[in-house]
């Protein structure tokens, strides 16, 4: 087989922002995170060049935060996840220069890019001096930021090719190991190939023919630049204060004080939208009269499903169905002692136990999230 020791790659499952940002959650909130640990535990030790995690603090933004909010509670939410694997005995240098992060850009030019100076200062000082790493590695903020859909609009759509310029350049002045931009169309649609490839050709052409990439932090040393990366991080780290007084992240979000605050600050950025108090081109200030645009769904295809039913059937048909019982059953073992569930359930795949059966035995023990709901 392949030799995992070798292997690279990025694992999309920061559940704490599932439960703040996107709704995709199944099981209470520490079981949550307990899951996300056994992940990072097991790359330190089997995968060292795996990243085990990438903190999203950009699906928090897209949900309502504002840019302090979303370094914030990424921050907190990476906290968590270190402070989970120095309690199983890992080693900070082990794994901490294998998270990653995954941000949002839209709004103020210059704020965008101080958040991220600001940001990176602070997380390498909360690496080094509250984790008292060795490796300079371990410190850096590496992470993939872009152009969030947030920012644009469906009134006078074309609009959104500049934001996204914009946008890339936000990305590429702060300094961003990764850059993705959504397509002009995403406002109101499923986009298209055509403004697909704009977007690309939008990077492409700052980084060709622009030179944006040129020369690392260009805007340093810019009084105004550096006078609000201080004002920042200072900021970033008020919030961050805020959490713990809510008894830290993980109680935050299984309270829903998380939800509430992002959720509150979503409402009054769209009041002031609708009132005028937040310029939005096109929305609020040099409107014009439209045409509703067409909006395209991907039709459900039933063929495809069905072919999937008949393949699950083969392979349930195909496998060992004792091996699996078994497999299953030393994931419920491993899970009721609290032992680290990713060999096991590694083991189970192997046997073709499916996605569907492993959860259900995961749910057995662990239950299911309940959402708190505010009025």
């Amino acid at each position: 087989g392949y030799d995992i020791s070798k292997l690279r790659g990025t694992a999309q499952n920061d559940i704490l922002k599932e439960f703040i940002g996107r709704g995709t959650w199944i099981f209470p909130v520490d079981k949550s995170v307990k899951l996300v640990i056994d992940t990072i535990e097991y790359c330190a030790k089997h995968v060292p060049k795996y990243s085990p995690v990438s903190v999203c603090g950009y699906h928090i933004r897209e949900s309502g935060a504002n840019p302090i909010q979303e370094m914030a509670y990424a921050f907190c939410i990476a906290k968590a996840y270190t402070d989970g694997a120095l309690s199983r005995g890992i080693d900070i240098d082990d794994f901490a220069s294998r998270l990653s992060f995954n941000f949002d850009i839209y709004g103020n030019l210059f704020e965008q890019i101080a958040k991220f100076r600001g940001g990176r200062r602070l997380w390498a000082k909360i690496i080094r001096e509250e984790y008292l790493a060795k490796n300079d590695d371990s410190c850096w903020l590496r992470m993939i930021a872009g152009g969030g859909g947030g920012g644009l609009t469906k009134e006078q759509p074309e609009n959104n090719i500049v934001r996204s310029a914009y946008y890339a350049l936000i990305s590429a002045l702060s300094g961003t190991q990764t850059m993705a931009l959504c397509s002009y169309d995403e406002a109101y649609t499923i986009p298209t190939e055509h403004s697909a490839e704009i977007s690309l050709r939008t990077m492409q052409i700052m980084i060709h023919e622009m030179g944006i990439c040129d020369t690392v932090d260009p805007l340093g040393g810019s009084y105004y630049v550096e006078s609000l990366t201080d004002t920042f991080e200072t900021a970033i780290k008020e919030e961050m204060k805020t959490v713990d007084k809510w008894g830290g992240i993980v109680n935050a979000v299984a309270t829903g004080k998380i939800q509430e605050s992002v959720s509150k600050q979503a409402y009054t950025r769209e009041m002031g939208m609708q009132t005028g108090k937040v310029d939005k081109v096109g929305v609020n200030i040099f409107t014009r009269e439209e045409e509703s645009k067409p909006v395209e769904f991907h039709p459900y295809n039933q063929e495809a499903a069905d072919k999937q039913v008949e393949k699950l059937k083969r392979i349930k048909e195909s496998r060992n169905n004792e091996l699996v019982k078994q497999k299953l059953a030393t994931i419920r073992k491993d899970a009721k002692e609290d032992k680290n569930l990713m060999p096991s359930i590694i083991e189970a795949v192997k046997e073709y136990a499916t996605v569907g059966e492993i959860v259900q035995v995961m749910k057995d023990v662990y239950g299911e999230f309940k959402e708190p709901i505010f009025f």
